[in-house]
């Protein structure tokens, strides 16, 4: 049978689907992988900082529903987002702006991987646990996708809560409820969002203006945005020192996260003294970096005490 091809015009673009020649490659492009590999991180790190013991299979069961639940929002948000996505550089190569999935398969995909992960979540670990998951996919879907991104520059302030969730869910899984510490790890992710988008939006302002997405830079400015980098960067510094002082994490973890901060904070001042790209293109990369090594410390600090019990 031939393949199906559509012809659809896609912000002032002709974009020809060919759903039934669809890679698996593209499906996973479609989970937003890279997205997905830190909030797998994060989840983790809250799994193994919660208080108690999880089987290891169960443990193994709500690593991969917190992957599967980000992967199915991202899906979501691809399919929401198509005609933005076709005009900006960055995003024109997505799988549904390239015309390799079609955005009603895109959705139902997104869905069903949605419902999947809080379902088997609920009756596997705990419907607490399921909860969380449910609430924060809904939060990156209705809140931030389709109600804060294409209307405030503080899309991107409001909606990272929803980026901010798995250790929260993590450590329900193990736990059953949220503690002081697992809403630590929410803010530290909170606090880290803003700066490490808008130090993206700083170089790739245009785009963002051409698809009109009202970004800080876009918004109010450079400079302003430059300000606010720095001025989040100031928070997060205390507030990522607060595993270690509340006995989340120990000293190792102290020290890597003072050191971490302190570069970030050197980082978030060049690009404000230097307004080139060049610096913000640093503070972007080293801002990954920074949240996964933060995590990291979490669990090897961390998880050196409790992988013994849980695996015995």
């Amino acid at each position: 049978m031939s393949r199906l091809t559509q012809e659809v015009a896609l912000s002032g673009a002709a974009v020809e689907w060919q759903p039934s020649g669809a890679a698996v490659r593209d499906y996973i492009a479609l989970l937003k992988p890279r997205v997905m590999t830190l909030v797998v991180f994060a989840g983790v790190a809250g799994l193994v900082a919660a208080p108690g013991e999880l089987h290891p299979l169960l443990a193994a069961v709500a690593v991969l529903c917190i992957a599967v639940g980000a992967g199915a929002a991202g899906a979501i948000n691809m399919w929401y987002d198509r005609d933005i996505d076709a005009v900006m550089t960055r995003t024109r190569m997505r799988p549904i702006p390239a015309g390799l999935i079609e955005p009603a398969e895109a959705l139902a995909f997104g869905v069903v991987l949605a419902l999947f992960s809080v379902m088997l979540l609920g009756v596997a670990v705990n419907w607490f646990a399921a909860g969380l998951l449910a609430a924060a996919i809904v939060f990156y879907v209705f809140v931030y996708t389709a109600w804060l991104k294409r209307r405030t520059p503080q899309n991107i302030v409001i909606g990272g809560a929803a980026g901010a969730f798995p250790p929260l869910i993590g450590w329900a899984a193990v736990t059953g409820e949220v503690g002081l510490d697992a809403l630590l790890l929410f803010l530290l992710i909170f606090l880290w969002t803003p700066p490490h988008f808008w130090a993206l939006a700083l170089y790739r302002q245009s785009d963002y203006a051409k698809a009109g997405v009202p970004m800080l830079p876009v918004v109010a400015g450079k400079a302003a945005t430059r300000r606010q980098i720095l001025a989040y960067a100031l928070l997060l510094f205390p507030v990522a020192l607060g595993p270690a002082l509340i006995g989340t994490a120990g000293l190792a973890y102290g020290a890597v996260a003072a050191a971490a901060g302190g570069l970030f904070i050197l980082l978030a001042w060049r690009v404000l003294k230097e307004h080139d790209d060049r610096s913000a293109r640093s503070l972007f990369g080293y801002s990954i970096l920074y949240l996964f090594v933060l995590f990291a410390m979490v669990i090897v600090d961390r998880g050196g005490a409790l992988i013994g019990p849980v695996v015995w």
